[in-house]
């Protein structure tokens, strides 16, 4: 048995010879820092990302959802999918070696038999009994198999950082759910204080018109302006609860079984976010690398390509024994080795092709990196001046919400005085309506800004 044995070693070695698979190269240039302002000495990104809001619920909401989501789920599941991919790529690095046993009995049913059966009229029924030990491979001279092998690791390379695309994702929308859930709730809030509010200017309204010293124009308008606080509430109402489904749909339960606590909108806070440089972007973020890792497979697949253009070289070596008795099955051993040359001839230019797809499969991933990278500077650039435009936008909204309510608060006084008309007060209440909700609104895109900035950095994911 040495001389197959010593092939199957040399096969071996050859199979082992060769460069690892080089990682992918956009041929992009990063910049050398962000367009837009940014703190430098600021809290960085960490893949517990979302605890920097302050609220415990929404740490709780996002545990639920990786436990629940079918869409990570199902991200897993193609996980583990390519894990047995590789397992099946990775098969023909080694011999492939089969045992077989096998009966037989071959029994002349009538006549006298013919010159192909071991049975004839003296012997109606004979059997064979046999075992055979074989073992196969093919020399990877060209290093197809290596390459198959390669871009089925890549492919799952490229499957878990896409499970991190999803977690990610699935992280981010969660906590824009849950900031809009609550953003709505406090919306409605405010709705039902300005209602209330607009209900009392009316009493007073409808007091002086009473009195005779208000018109009936007056009280007409404040009733319109009752009547637009009541429709408000339940569109607000029905908004906050849309919300609601769509956060619970994130959880992978209904609605019904959503518990939110008694969390309000303004105790959640955003810290302030390092971007870091743009370079370090590239290890930073999941999608990026699973662009490399699908680039990287289908390089190897031009490989794989390639080599099926090219001869075949197998070895194969069999060891087995037979007898027409099965105590006797061991008894006479044989050993076969056979070599064998196969070579494409002609295949109308399919394998051809098969390499020509290849090749532009490899040529489409590489745009889909490069624009993976580009989308992903943008990402950040649009979170950061989000983030600075907001800023500004809320300094001064603030301001603009105080001088509001300090006009209404005057009007009102004058008007229940009568030094003042109730035009005045109708515009003011409307100003102040408008403020109250504005701000609830800049403080959600604020929120979502940094939520922004948290993905479009990676949430804390590096890559090994």
């Amino acid at each position: 048995m040495k001389p197959p044995l010593s092939l199957l070693t040399l096969c071996l070695l050859l199979s082992a010879c060769g460069s690892p698979a080089q990682r992918p190269d956009s041929g992009l240039q990063p910049p050398a820092t962000w367009q837009s302002p940014h703190i430098d000495g600021a809290v960085r990104s960490n893949t517990q990302w979302w605890s920097q809001f302050g609220s415990p619920q929404l740490d709780l909401l996002v545990e639920q959802a990786r436990v629940g989501s079918f869409d990570l789920a199902a991200a897993m599941a193609r996980v583990r999918q390519a894990q047995a991919e590789t397992v099946v790529a990775g098969g023909s690095q080694l011999p492939e070696v089969k045992a077989g046993l096998n009966a037989n009995r071959q029994k002349l049913l009538r006549g006298n038999g013919y010159s192909q059966l071991d049975a004839d009229s003296s012997n109606k029924a004979v059997d064979y009994f046999d075992a055979n030990l074989s073992a196969s491979y093919e020399i990877d001279f060209w290093g197809g198999q290596r390459a198959s092998r390669d871009s089925a690791q890549f492919a799952l390379q490229a499957s878990q950082f896409d499970q991190s695309t999803v977690a990610l994702t699935l992280q981010s929308s969660v906590a824009n759910g849950y900031a809009q859930t609550l953003s709505l709730q406090e919306q409605q809030r405010i709705a039902e204080l300005n209602l209330a509010n607009a209900q009392s200017v009316l009493s007073l309204v409808q007091t002086r018109y009473d009195s005779g010293s208000a018109t009936a124009l007056e009280l007409a308008q404040q009733k319109s302006l009752v009547a637009a606080q009541q429709r408000q509430l339940p569109l607000v109402q029905q908004q906050a609860q849309e919300a609601q489904i769509n956060l619970a749909a994130l959880l992978g339960r209904p609605v019904q079984q959503l518990s939110l606590g008694q969390e309000r909108f303004a105790q959640l806070a955003w810290p302030t976010i390092a971007a870091g440089v743009p370079s370090e972007l590239l290890s930073r973020r999941p999608d990026i690398a699973r662009a490399e890792a699908q680039l990287a497979a289908a390089q190897a697949d031009v490989k794989v390509a390639r080599a099926a253009m090219l001869p075949k070289v197998t070895l194969s070596a069999d060891l087995g024994s037979g007898a027409d008795r099965a105590a006797d099955i061991l008894r006479s051993p044989f050993y076969n080795l056979t070599a064998g040359l196969l070579a494409p001839v002609f295949n109308n230019g399919r394998l051809g092709a098969e390499r020509d797809k290849a090749t532009a499969r490899q040529e489409e991933l590489l745009e889909n990196y490069r624009g993976a990278i580009i989308n992903g500077f943008a990402d950040v650039e649009k979170a950061l001046n989000s983030i600075r435009g907001l800023d500004q936008q809320r300094q001064w909204q603030g301001e603009e919400l105080n001088q509001a309510q300090t006009a209404f608060n005057i009007a009102q006084n004058r008007y229940e005085a009568g030094a003042e008309d109730l035009l005045t007060v109708l515009e003011t209440q409307r100003t102040l309506y408008a403020a109250q909700d504005l701000n609830v609104q800049l403080r959600l895109a604020r929120l979502q800004a940094s939520i922004a900035l948290y993905k479009a950095l990676g949430g804390g994911w590096q890559a090994l």
